[in-house]
C-alpha cells in the first residue's frame, strides 16, 4: 500500500479511509466506473473510479478561470447492502459528477447493522444510497495541476479499480 504524499497539492497520504471523511470533500469529483464485486463474505463491496479534486487553485490575474490539482482515485465502500440509485441524463451528455458525499446515522432497528452507517452519494445527474460499514480511497497517481476539474480519459490511462495508493 502507497504512502504517498505531494507536498505541492497538499495531499498527505494516498491512502484515505472513512477515519478521514471531514477532511475530504467529493464535489465535481467526475465518476468513470462503477463495480459492485461480490466478496467470500455475505456483502459486496462497491467501486467507483474518479478523479479526486485534491485542491482548488484560485486564478491569478491575468488568469480568471480555477485550475485544479486533480488525481485519478478507488473508492472502495466495504460490506455494502441496501443498495439503491437513480441516473437521470437528458440530452447527449453522459457525465457523472459527484456534488456531495453524507455519512448519516440510519434510522434503523436491525440490531446486527445499526453500527453501520447509511451513505448517500448526491450527484449533478445521478444518487446513490446504501449501508456500508466504511471506505477506503487509493489516489493511484501524485496530483497533477491541470485546468479541468476531470483529466481527459486518455489521459488517466481509462477506467481502472486499482486499490493501491502512489508511493
Amino acid at each position: 500500500m502507497g504512502n504517498g504524499s505531494h507536498q505541492e497539492s497538499g495531499l498527505s497520504k494516498s491512502v484515505w479511509s472513512d477515519a478521514d471523511f471531514d477532511e475530504m470533500g467529493w464535489h465535481d469529483a467526475t465518476v468513470h466506473g462503477l463495480s459492485v464485486q461480490p466478496t467470500d463474505d455475505i456483502l459486496p463491496r462497491l467501486l467507483l473510479d474518479i478523479d479526486y479534486i485534491v485542491r482548488w487553485v484560485h486564478p491569478v490575474p491575468p488568469a480568471k478561470h480555477f485550475s485544479f490539482w486533480v488525481s485519478p482515485a478507488t473508492l472502495v465502500f466495504e460490506g455494502v447492502f441496501d443498495l439503491e440509485g437513480d441516473l437521470d441524463f437528458k440530452g447527449l451528455t453522459v457525465e457523472l459528477e459527484i456534488d456531495t458525499v453524507h455519512r448519516l446515522v440510519p434510522d434503523d432497528t436491525r440490531p446486527n447493522f445499526s453500527h453501520m452507517p447509511l451513505w448517500h452519494i448526491e450527484g449533478h445527474a445521478f444518487e446513490l444510497k446504501f449501508r456500508a460499514s466504511g471506505f477506503r480511497q487509493y489516489f493511484r497517481q501524485a496530483p497533477k495541476l491541470v485546468s479541468g476539474q476531470a483529466f481527459p480519459y486518455a489521459e488517466r490511462g481509462g477506467c481502472a479499480f486499482t486499490e493501491l495508493g502512489f508511493s
